[in-house]
């Protein structure tokens, strides 16, 4: 009996090791998702311009589905009609690589929890697609980076295994040189002061736009720093309202970067935004979630951190607060008391 028991735990235990392994295999499997460390060098400023002029990642973001397609099929990809219009890009920018062409990208990063990070595309709104590309632990760590810096730099395609593009040499943060990034003054420690500038609105074209930019103007001035809200009932033409200030910061004030934050808006909304604003347009739209319409918010606001602490100016134009106050509203979880 003695001996049979001590052949049976044996066993056991030869088992419970081999299913570790097993576990440990999957673990393995599930990290060689994402590429290892990649190069912490950085690109000369005049490699840089000429790496501008290769296939960039951003760029092909900007075409119609169409046009892609076409491209795909020039250099030999076949049934990409009825694919996603990212999935596209991604078959497009790995055949592109094969051919040892470089490629570059850019986007707007998004630290995650485990360390690592991806560079998210103004056009998506932010979403997290296939054609992200990953930035590893010790890149945001050398270059100080943070949740809504710009990055932009070489990239590669991803190797077996792997799913995502990776970020290999970087060439600019937030539209500035990588050392000079490492210099800047945290936002929590900036000094508030009260608006000195002015952001003039009125363009002086005589149009009816241009009297509502100019009625704003006399009654309720506005200035770089300041925070401002509009109060009215439905269907008053808030929207509107929003379009002519963006359209006169536009073209009165070119330094400043134009963010248009959409929160819970019909798509439509969206598209008529875009088609009239010349800035950033970031929307999530009613028929996403709560958590949505959050993480979109953060994104934008951390960017707007970022560039703020590369002393630039930026304007955000939200529609609409009371819709972004319900979804923080439903993504908090309940305290209990009534």
């Amino acid at each position: 009996m003695g001996n049979s028991a001590r052949a049976r735990s044996k066993t056991g235990q030869r088992q419970q090791r081999e299913g570790n392994g097993k576990k440990r295999g999957s673990r393995r499997r599930k990290r060689e998702e994402f590429p290892d460390n990649e190069d912490l060098s950085v690109i000369p400023a005049a490699e840089l311009e000429l790496t501008k002029n290769a296939m960039n990642l951003a760029e092909l973001k900007t075409r119609p589905a169409s046009e892609l397609v076409d491209l795909g099929r020039s250099m030999g990809l076949e049934s990409l009609a009825r694919s996603r219009k990212q999935d596209i890009i991604f078959s497009i920018l790995k055949a592109h690589a094969q051919q040892g062409e470089n490629i570059f990208g850019e986007g707007v990063l998004e630290i995650l929890q485990d360390g690592f990070g991806f560079l998210r595309s103004a056009d998506s709104s932010y979403l997290a697609g296939p054609d992200d590309i990953y930035v590893s632990p010790s890149q945001i760590r050398r270059f100080n980076l943070r949740t809504g810096d710009t990055v932009s730099g070489l990239i590669r395609p991803p190797k077996d295994g792997e799913r995502y593009f990776a970020m290999l040499k970087v060439g600019e943060i937030n539209h500035d040189g990588p050392e000079d990034a490492k210099n800047k003054v945290l936002f929590e420690n900036l000094t508030p002061l009260f608006p000195t500038q002015r952001l003039k609105l009125e363009q002086g074209n005589g149009s009816t736009e241009d009297l509502t930019a100019r009625i704003i103007d006399m009654v309720a001035p506005i200035g770089k720093g300041q925070r401002g809200l509009i109060v009215s009932p439905p269907k008053a033409g808030k929207t509107m309202l929003l379009q002519n200030i963006a359209a006169s910061i536009v073209a009165n004030q070119p330094e400043c970067d134009l963010i248009v934050l959409l929160i819970d808006e019909r798509p439509e909304e969206v598209t008529e935004m875009e088609r009239t604003v010349r800035g950033e347009v970031v929307s999530s739209t009613f028929d996403e979630p709560a958590t949505r319409h959050v993480q979109v918010a953060e994104m934008v606001i951390e960017k707007a951190k970022r560039l703020t602490e590369h002393k630039r100016d930026v304007v955000i134009l939200l529609d609409s607060i009371t819709r972004l106050a319900r979804a923080y509203n439903t993504v908090v979880p309940s305290s209990g008391k009534v």
